[in-house]
């Protein structure tokens, strides 16, 4: 890690909060007007939800919508506001196509520059029958990946994930084992699992890992009739939330500061007390 990567002290983090519906154009005009009023706040880095430039139900329109990661406007887009503001941003998730009939459900890390500096593929596909109903098969449209993906910021380094990836805690622990001290989740968590386990699960990870979890949401009833439970959270290493938002378009800001991380872990120290075992 360079001299200019390494730790350099607390920053101000967000998350901005959206409401995806199904205008490409549309949603990105309000994710980069909601990121331009956190920089203007003075956050140095900016994460947005999963499904940042669309939220559509029907197949079809989705992959006539989708495009290569190349020529996605939604990005590009995304890449000249980093740039132009100077922040680390994280875009919680746009669809990529990647052939005729797969899609990635895909994470950037932008840097200060606009250029993508890490990109992470999610992993857990969302497959479940709620009830009532609600039934979801991610896996239909979207190839899962295969990859955990870490990055380095200046303050530390970063663990990329997707939100449903937050009900595998194996995977954040391999995250904080490799160097991880932030955790991003972005997500479009649905209502009735939000309202039984958001708060319990993003807390938990940060108490697991010693680490900040930054996790923008979408929030709201969408254009497509599906509720998403809102309530973006920032969670510190010791498990407290430090910021939270309701269910309406917005941010929300802390500040971070890195060294609370090495506190939790020398408080807690389990990420070196893992034991082989049998059954």
């Amino acid at each position: 890690m360079t001299e200019a990567m390494t730790a350099s002290g607390p920053f101000k983090a967000a998350c901005v909060q959206l409401r995806a519906g199904r205008d490409v154009a549309r949603n990105v005009e309000i994710a980069v007007a909601l990121i331009n009023e956190a920089a203007d706040a003075g956050a140095q880095f900016i994460s947005t939800p999963e499904n940042t430039s669309l939220m559509e139900a029907n197949r079809e329109l989705l992959f006539q919508k989708a495009v290569a990661e190349g020529a996605d406007t939604a990005l590009a887009a995304f890449r000249t506001v980093a740039a132009a503001r100077k922040i680390w941003l994280l875009i919680g998730s746009l669809p990529i196509k990647i052939s005729a009939d797969q899609l990635a459900n895909r994470s950037f890390l932008i840097n200060p520059e606009g250029a993508v500096t890490a990109r992470y593929d999610k992993i857990h596909m969302f497959d479940v029958d709620l009830g009532g109903g609600e039934s979801y098969r991610e896996s239909k449209n979207f190839k899962p990946g295969a990859k955990a993906v870490v990055a380095e910021l200046p303050w530390g380094t970063l663990g990329m994930t997707i939100c449903y990836d937050l009900r595998f805690p194996h995977l954040y622990r391999g995250l904080a084992k490799a160097g991880a001290s932030f955790l991003t989740i972005p997500a479009a968590f649905t209502k009735p699992t939000g309202q039984a386990h958001w708060h319990v699960l993003m807390r938990a990870r940060a108490i697991e890992c010693g680490a900040y979890v930054f996790a923008a949401a979408q929030g709201g009833t969408h254009e497509t009739g599906r509720e998403t439970f809102g309530h973006s959270l920032i969670v510190a290493p010791w498990g407290e939330v430090i910021a939270e938002a309701g269910v309406e378009t917005g941010f929300i800001m802390a500040d971070i500061d890195p060294a609370a991380v090495a506190d939790a872990r020398a408080r807690v120290p389990s990420l070196t007390h893992d034991r082989d075992y049998k059954f």
